[in-house]
């Protein structure tokens, strides 16, 4: 089907000049003349004529009438038409056209204008202004002469209208509906859940009335819940019975609802008082138990003597990702050859994207590595518990609770950073060396060890150690390091190492600290490089001294050091299923010493306090280990040598 616009306005109306069709498809002006003459009715109201060039595109018919603005009316005010003629319509238009065509000119004054061209308009708004300044403002004319002036081209110095300001109101965050909040894998349909919230709701609400009705109760001020938070406190317990119990998620929540119904005031109370006191902040030496008393049965040296026989055979320790020999030179030259031929290609430690590297900093911008920000999750991915029988639910992490495969991340860095492995390019940064025989005696007994690492240019590098004797626990060594890259992150939420940190240190002066005595802990001291650091540590050490700690073969090969004695709680705690699946210290701390450690949150781990656990660890197991030898009949001679059963 073809358009019909303008194919029919060069025939006459046949209804003319009596049609009453707001758009015909006739003309009502005249046609032209088989002798190409214009009629008086082609001539436009403008003095135009339609074989200008605004009409050259070739489309006859009447161009679209154009929208009259007041400047188009400024001029001599004689020539102005009247109230009555401004409101003329078309048909007095026509007459007046075919009255007095000569009085018709190029002018505008004569024209008849459409009434939206004499309302008054309110000014656009000003695309300069911020936004939080700028607001549309209405603008009022009173309808007489000295008011209509241009809404768009008028002079600045005239009188403009005051504008009052208004106060920035404070954004609030608007109420939740009571709608269940999302969830990957709901238990059942949302139909279902809208109606067990609701009624979780009811119940709650009128617990909640019966609370403000009772005259006799107590802190009514902080028991009673408004309509958000009590909206707020059913989704809430809604989604937690959702999430972890999806396979009975009825059955529980059923149960709840009757529970609330029968529940006397007095008892609504109660755990109101209780949650209120869960959400209030603690330290976290209120929140544990008194600390758990190990007795070993052995006095402080018989300990050390003991401890020995926990130490971790050298040959198996490579798998467990431990460096038992330094690299020759001629692996550490074809490292030094793959990583130029790399040009500082790496891939990022948290998120996999492969990236640039630029030690020193790029020529051209300064940039210490390509790609821009970072987004990844800060904790590993778990998988919930689940009752038995039913089906494993899948992985989730535990910084946002999100399933595994669904977020990109929920935390963002300012670059990528990347974590070296290798023995051969971890010896190109900084050489391994194996513990010296020191010229003195060392420190007596056993050191518990403990470092914190930061991303640099170079991978990750030592920015913390710590060592502490065993088995009576005080600081003997506790030192910031200034790393030999540039510093990329300090992974503060793992390692608590501020930048504020290496502001407030002062430098380490080896005067100030005697081998077996206490460090001020008032302020921690910085030493110039992980070489030095190194050196403060193997000054406490002998190459029998055991060494203990946590997962130490990451701090053993972030410090470079090559140790034959070591007592590892990794090691001396297995995971039931094996490797690679290890227990954390603080899970190992909570399970066999009802201690709660770590619980810093982003504000990172204290080296000071894993280095402790660690050695409370060791004498837990000393404990352990001689109960069971000596039930078996091992018993301790005059020197303090421990001796197997006597045979029958």
């Amino acid at each position: 089907m073809f358009s019909s616009l303008g194919l029919f306005k060069q025939t006459p109306c046949p209804e003319y000049p009596n049609c009453s069709l707001k758009s015909c498809l006739f003309g009502h002006d005249g046609v032209t003349d088989p002798l190409g003459e214009d009629t008086p009715q082609r001539k436009s109201v403008n003095g135009r004529s339609p074989d200008s060039d605004e009409n050259a595109n070739g489309i006859d018919g009447p161009r679209k009438r154009r929208r009259l603005d007041t400047e188009d009316l400024a001029g001599d005010t004689s020539q102005r038409a009247d109230a009555d003629v401004l409101g003329a319509t078309n048909s007095s238009t026509r007459k007046l056209h075919a009255a007095a065509p000569e009085t018709i000119g190029p002018t505008i004054e004569n024209a008849v204008l459409l009434k939206t061209a004499t309302r008054s308009i309110s000014p656009p708004p000003r695309r300069n202004l911020k936004p939080s300044t700028a607001k549309p403002v209405a603008v009022r004319h009173d309808g007489t002469a000295k008011a209509q002036i241009d809404p768009i081209r008028h002079d600045e110095s005239a009188s403009k209208p005051t504008v009052k300001k208004s106060s920035v109101s404070k954004v609030v965050k608007p109420e939740e509906s009571l709608n269940p909040r999302m969830l990957p894998n709901p238990p059942v349909p949302h139909p279902v859940r809208v109606k067990l919230v609701t009624m979780l709701h009811q119940e709650m609400t009128r617990l909640n009335t019966e609370v403000k009705k009772d005259s006799d109760a107590s802190s009514k001020e902080v028991l009673v819940l408004s309509s958000a938070e009590l909206i707020s406190e059913a989704l809430n317990e809604e989604c937690q019975i959702a999430k972890k119990n999806p396979a009975v998620y009825q059955n529980i929540i059923k149960s709840r609802i009757m529970v609330l119904k029968r529940m006397k005031l007095e008892v609504w109370m109660e755990e109101r008082v209780k949650t209120i006191a869960e959400k209030l902040p603690k330290e976290a030496s209120e929140k544990q138990s008194a600390p758990k008393i190990i007795e070993t049965g052995l006095t402080p040296a018989e300990e050390v003597a003991f401890v020995s026989r926990l130490a971790a055979q050298q040959e198996g320790l490579s798998k467990h990702g431990y460096i038992t020999a330094a690299a020759s030179e001629a692996e550490i030259e074809a490292a030094r050859k793959g990583l130029e031929t790399a040009q500082g290609w790496e891939q990022c430690d948290r998120c996999s994207t492969r990236f640039q590297v630029f030690p020193g900093r790029r020529a051209e911008d300064g940039a210490l590595t390509s790609g821009g920000t970072c987004t990844y999750h800060w904790a590993k991915p778990r998988r919930p518990p689940t009752a038995r029988g039913d089906k494993p639910r899948d992985l989730t992490y535990a910084c946002c609770d999100q399933p595994m495969g669904v977020s990109a991340g929920c935390t963002k860095a300012d670059s990528h950073v990347f974590k070296i492995s290798d023995p051969k390019r971890l010896a190109l940064v900084m050489p391994f060396k194996r513990t010296p025989v020191p010229e003195g005696t060392g420190l007596p007994g056993a050191v518990c060890f403990d470092c914190e690492m930061g991303y640099t240019t170079f991978g990750m590098e030592l920015v913390r150690l710590t060592a502490t004797a065993w088995p009576d626990g005080r600081e003997v060594l506790d030192v910031l390091v200034r790393p030999l890259g540039e510093v990329l992150d300090l992974n503060s939420r793992f390692s608590g190492v501020w930048p504020e940190d290496y502001a407030k240190a002062v430098l380490y002066d080896s005067g100030s600290r005697e081998s077996g005595k206490a460090v001020d802990a008032s302020a921690l001291k910085l030493v110039d490089s992980p070489v030095k650091a190194r050196e403060l540590l193997f000054e406490l050490l002998t190459p029998d001294t055991p060494l203990m700690g946590h997962a130490l073969e990451n701090d053993l090969n972030a410090s470079r050091i090559l140790h034959s004695v070591i007592v590892d709680t990794c090691l001396i705690f297995p995971h039931p299923r094996g490797l690679p699946l290890r227990f954390g210290l603080k899970m190992l701390m909570k399970k066999y010493l009802d201690r709660d450690i770590q619980m810093g949150g982003a504000q990172g781990h204290d080296s000071k306090e894993d280095a402790r656990a660690a050695g409370d660890l060791v004498r837990y197991k000393v404990a352990q280990t001689w109960q069971r030898l000596k039930g078996q009949g091992w018993w301790i001679k005059d020197g303090g040598e421990f001796s197997p059963p006597i045979p029958p």
